[in-house]
């Protein structure tokens, strides 16, 4: 997901979001580990776009406690 896609989304949005992509990297890191997965680089993905989601949550997040 990119960053300006992101910022689209109100702090509700990036909340549930987020807790969605959690669930899926620790079933991604569990498939990885059963040698289920190959592609690891999935999961590497997912952990850099929950980043840039937690990120932007912190902005906006910043903002309205100004």
């Amino acid at each position: 997901m990119k960053v300006a896609d992101i910022r689209k989304l109100s702090t509700t949005d990036l909340t549930t979001e987020s807790t969605k992509l959690r669930e899926e990297i620790t079933d991604l890191k569990r498939r990885v580990h059963m040698g289920e997965v190959q592609n690891v680089r999935s999961l590497r993905n997912k952990r850099k776009d929950l980043a840039r989601m937690l990120t932007v949550l912190g902005e906006q997040l910043a903002k309205e406690n100004m």
